[in-house]
């Protein structure tokens, strides 16, 4: 059984079709990216309620759906945010059950001047095509446990030993491996992900300029001793505005401005909707629900100028007022 947050949802990358254009890609398959895996082993996935402030993990919530089934902790960096880690590692401490820590959406983000990917026993990145490091599609593992790296590799190659050249596969494994050409490209960009972190950070520093005062609007945090890598700027908009996440996408798009929303909760996804874990969520975690109810995510491609942040930051004050 395993513990995952209940707002673990991917995001794509926003487009300004009218500044940009370019197909826009569906983020459907990656929806559950993070919860689908603990299916495929036979496990049970559990949703654990988010933090309001951060919209990652909460540990008060984990620790409630603990049992002694429980085998692994998820926290997933949602937009490049941090979870309160240091609540996650006592209880993991605690009870024995290790961190698997979703840093795919965080490259560059940090908790306690560590980086994103190393805060749990097991980190995984992604590099699909809408992240700040991309090589299209694949990602990484990083782990500090040689007995987890050793299992890894095993499975990671049709099951065969590393430097195995005889092709003895000694069980049914997977081939996860990517190709050389996608491992250039990514080490090219690892050498200027700092730059690549920092765009992102500027363009979520504009966009706090222009709309950071707004009445009714919560953004990306980045709470003391974090350092967010604002994959994406979002916006939660209060109960009192009393407008869906849906019509404002709406006005916004008459404006010419693409968006795209704060993804559900995963237990309120068709693919789990009469799983008995998932209806115990939707009771209980209120906190998920509000934010995939009201959040909306602004373009927030790395092409972006300080014009086109002003330019949608003039739309987004238009569409609340209209």
């Amino acid at each position: 059984m395993v513990r995952a947050s209940d707002g673990i949802s991917r995001q794509v990358r926003i487009r300004l079709p009218c500044l940009r254009p370019e197909r826009a890609r569906d983020g459907a398959a990656v929806l559950y990216a993070t919860s689908a895996p603990i299916d495929y082993v036979g496990a049970t996935v559990v949703f654990a309620d988010v933090d309001p402030i951060t919209w990652c993990l909460s540990p008060a919530s984990v620790e409630a759906c603990i049992t002694p089934r429980t085998k692994v902790i998820v926290p997933v960096d949602l937009y490049g945010g941090m979870p309160d880690y240091t609540g996650l590692r006592e209880l993991s401490q605690s009870l024995s059950i290790p961190i698997l820590e979703d840093a795919a959406e965080a490259i560059g983000a940090e908790y306690g001047g560590a980086r994103a990917g190393a805060l749990g026993d097991i980190g995984v990145f992604s590099f699909h095509g809408s992240k700040t490091l991309t090589t299209g599609e694949g990602g990484m593992l990083l782990t500090g446990r040689e007995d987890v790296w050793g299992r890894a590799s095993v499975l990671r190659d049709h099951g065969r030993a590393p430097g195995d050249v005889t092709f003895m596969n000694s069980e049914v494994g997977f081939k996860y491996k990517m190709s050389a050409m996608q491992a250039a490209l990514g080490l090219a960009q690892l050498e200027r992900v700092d730059e690549l972190v920092a765009k992102k950070r500027e363009t979520f520093g504009w966009y706090q300029e222009e709309l950071g005062t707004l009445p009714g609007v919560m953004w990306n945090a980045e709470p003391t001793g974090t350092r967010n890598a604002f994959w994406m700027t979002t916006a939660v908009l209060d109960a009192d505005r009393r407008i869906s996440k849906e019509a404002l996408a709406e006005r916004l798009s008459r404006r010419g401005i693409d968006t795209r929303p704060f993804f559900h909760p995963l237990s309120s996804l068709p693919a789990y909707a009469h799983r008995a874990e998932a209806i115990r969520a939707r009771g209980r975690n209120a906190t998920a629900a509000r934010l995939g109810a009201n959040g909306i995510n602004l373009p927030s491609g790395a092409s972006l100028t300080r014009s086109d942040v002003s330019r949608v930051s003039d739309a987004f004050r238009s569409a609340l007022a209209e």
